[in-house]
């Protein structure tokens, strides 16, 4: 037999094998055979996923018990007015408890030392049964470490944490109110379609300070479930002792921030979404965790491996950030455990997992362009623990809540990354398809610096390949996926430390000046609204099967979004949202917003984003139109500055008499009012585009519309 027979003979061998310890992999594969020669990959991946479940099982009782750490670790009071405290702290000499109740002394309440690093404490309550430690009482854990050094700790598991004044570091408060608050309503269906709102609590007032919950509550939410949105991300919300970091930096991951208030008053928030039809989001970080020591869970136990990788592996160099050691069982009982918490203690209904690029991999994405081959996702580069905990954490979301959303953070396109759990896949419900509104990034310089006011070339150019790109240039894996666009580029990535806005490339400096409806439009506010409606429409249309915005985009925000930091003079000027400009009725911001959204209600009644992906049948260069077709829509797009067209033939599918149900022109959307809403238009049996059926249209310049078959059954 000869040796390349012997090795072809050897990979169906193994692929037999994969598909016998994987249930549905051959699922997988059927959908992307390219995927075959990594088979070996998937089943190694589902057997550590396994051997892990059953682990746990064993040794805990199941995941469900496992991840209920929160109710034994951190301090909890007792039914006798007593206090339970509990420890994770393999490196430490000595454990003990201080705070306002014991006059700061910090060795009067010793922990016991129990097996595999816990520590235990049991403080019986006062004679008179009175609690030991009240509400709002400053603890800390003491730490004796093995070189002697006496360390001043917050506990991994403290519920509420603030800070005082101008103090540097924050204090650990115990949260243990008389009259919690209690959820009023239930949670809501899980969305057909997601509309995701994405949002920042502190910066969500025009006023130039932090926000508040209780703000946000009663000011954006009506905002919110006006537009049109099923979903609210919410970023920021698990403490982080630097505000620019945009919540990025955790220091302690089971608190909400006390910058915007109380955790009642969170929970209010959540409750609240929840009576609108609003599902609620978490922005979870767990791909890495601040380097603060005493305020954060750095050097807890006075080790560098305690929740981390000891040494280089430990560290991220670009966040300048700790690793956690995602392979260790009491990282995931702590990670595991805090997913658990956001969903019982504040209602919570999915999350959306930060930095998994970072966590998937070795180079945690740093130089890696991701060029689509295969070998870029599998092999040494891998980071397969961190991997396994996404597994897990999917696992543990959608079996114990199964009307949850997970979606994953990953430029990297990992293959399978949203295919079930059951075919070798990860196991998320969506991927944030962060490519697209890097191509709308990269058009804006061609759009104004290169080119004057008129000139279009290069968009109609961006247009075609962005087409190509999201329908037919994917590499074959991203089709495993489900996807959202993330909305229309106000992108935080592009709009931080001094950066604009998409709509503020689009116009710039005369947003200030050009933005009454008491004056004439210019060429530059006039060019800048209408592309804002058109690229928001095809991204929205187009962008995959769910669509995101970043809050005030959906009015075209003006400037860009820098938090307060010493390169500012701690400004708090460009660390809020203008939502007073839509309100003004003698400025064109409430046109944007009045297309945003009629755009999402319209999605709402007719389920474009959980419909299949579209058929582009026309994307012509010269002529700059784009027509497509997704759940019994039509949708076109003149892209073209000054050129309009009359009885121009679109393709379709469907026979029949057309209305028009969207269209950027109107009026209420700042449009020229150039299309006739009562005009009908009729399909006739006359091949176009390899569509069995095409129409006439009229479809002025830079215009997007979208055509609804009436005479198709409801």
């Amino acid at each position: 037999m000869a040796a390349s027979e012997a090795r072809a003979d050897c990979s169906e061998a193994a692929l037999a094998e994969a598909l016998a310890d994987v249930p549905e992999l051959a699922r997988l594969l059927e959908i992307d055979p390219y995927l075959k020669p990594f088979a070996q990959d998937f089943q190694r991946r589902y057997k550590r996923f396994n051997e892990t479940l059953n682990n746990i099982g064993e040794n805990e009782g199941g995941i469900d018990k496992f991840s209920r750490g929160y109710e034994s670790f951190g301090v909890h009071r007792c039914a006798d007015g007593g206090l339970y405290c509990k420890e994770w702290a393999p490196g430490a000499e000595g454990v003990f408890l201080t705070g306002d109740f014991n006059d700061w002394n910090p060795f009067s309440y010793p922990y016991k030392k129990l097996d595999y690093g816990k520590w235990e404490l049991y403080i019986p309550p006062k004679r008179n049964k009175s609690l030991l430690v009240p509400h709002g009482s400053k603890l800390k854990v003491v730490i004796r470490s093995k070189s002697g050094e006496i360390l001043y700790r917050i506990s991994p598991w403290a519920k509420y944490v603030t800070r005082e004044g101008d103090n540097v570091n924050y204090d650990w408060i115990h949260w243990d109110p008389e009259h919690p608050y209690k959820f009023k309503h239930s949670k809501p269906k899980k969305p057909r379609g997601l509309r995701i709102y994405e949002s920042h609590v502190g910066i969500s007032s025009y006023e130039g300070k932090i926000a508040s919950y209780k703000h946000f509550t009663c000011n954006v939410l009506p905002r919110i479930k006006d537009l049109g949105y099923n979903c609210i991300q919410m970023m920021a919300i698990m403490e982080h002792a630097y505000y620019a970091s945009f919540g990025y930096q955790i220091t302690s991951f089971f608190a909400a921030s006390s910058r915007y208030g109380t955790p009642e008053e969170l929970k209010e928030l959540v409750d609240t979404a929840h009576s609108m039809g609003i599902t609620v989001l978490l922005d979870v970080v767990h791909s890495h965790a601040s380097k603060n020591s005493e305020d954060g869970l750095n050097m807890f136990d006075g080790t560098d491996s305690c929740y981390f990788h000891s040494g280089p592996r430990g560290n991220h160099d670009l966040w300048d950030s700790r690793l956690f050691a995602y392979s260790s069982w009491e990282v995931l009982r702590f990670l595991l455990s805090n997913i658990r918490w956001w969903v019982e203690e504040y209602g919570f209904d999915g999350f959306r997992f930060d930095g998994v690029t970072s966590m998937l991999y070795h180079h945690h994405g740093m130089g890696q362009g991701f060029s689509g081959d295969y070998h870029e996702y599998f092999g040494l580069q891998v980071d397969e623990d961190a991997l396994i905990y996404l597994m897990l954490a999917n696992h543990l979301i959608h079996t114990l809540y199964p009307d949850s959303i997970t979606v994953a953070e990953d430029v990297s396109g990992m293959p399978a990354l949203c295919s079930p759990i059951s075919q070798g896949g990860v196991g998320f419900d969506y991927r944030l398809a962060m490519a697209i509104p890097d191509k709308w990034i990269q058009v804006r310089f061609h759009v104004i610096f290169f080119f004057p006011v008129n000139t279009m070339y290069y968009v109609g150019l961006f247009i075609i390949s962005l087409i190509r790109f999201l329908i037919c240039g994917y590499d074959h894996h991203v089709f495993l996926d489900h996807e959202f666009s993330e909305g229309t580029c106000d992108l935080l990535l592009y709009a931080l430390v001094g950066d604009k806005t998409l709509a503020f490339w689009l116009m710039d400096a005369e947003m200030y000046t050009n933005m009454s409806v008491l004056t004439p439009f210019t060429p530059v506010i006039d060019r800048g609204i209408q592309l804002h409606k058109m690229i928001r429409l095809i991204t929205h249309a187009l962008g995959g099967e769910g669509y995101l915005n970043f809050m005030g985009n959906e009015f075209g925000h003006p400037e860009w979004l820098d938090f307060p930091r010493k390169g500012n003079n701690e400004s708090y000027h460009y660390a809020r949202r203008q939502f007073h400009l839509t309100d003004d009725d003698l400025l064109r911001y409430k046109f944007l917003n009045n297309f945003d959204r009629d755009m999402n209600k319209l999605e709402e009644r007719c389920g474009w984003l959980s419909a299949p992906q579209a058929h582009v049948s026309e994307k012509h260069e010269a002529n700059k139109i784009i027509a497509f077709e997704r759940a019994g829509l039509l949708f076109i797009f003149n892209f073209h500055p000054s050129k309009s067209y009359t009885d121009y033939r679109v393709g379709t599918t469907l026979l029949g008499k057309f209305k028009i149900v969207l269209d950027t022109d109107a009026a209420e959307y700042g449009g020229h009012q150039r299309l006739d809403h009562n005009t009908d238009f009729f399909s006739e049996d006359f091949k176009h585009n390899e569509r069995p059926y095409s129409l006439l249209v009229y479809i002025p310049s830079r215009v997007g519309l979208i055509l609804q078959n009436v005479d198709m059954p409801n």
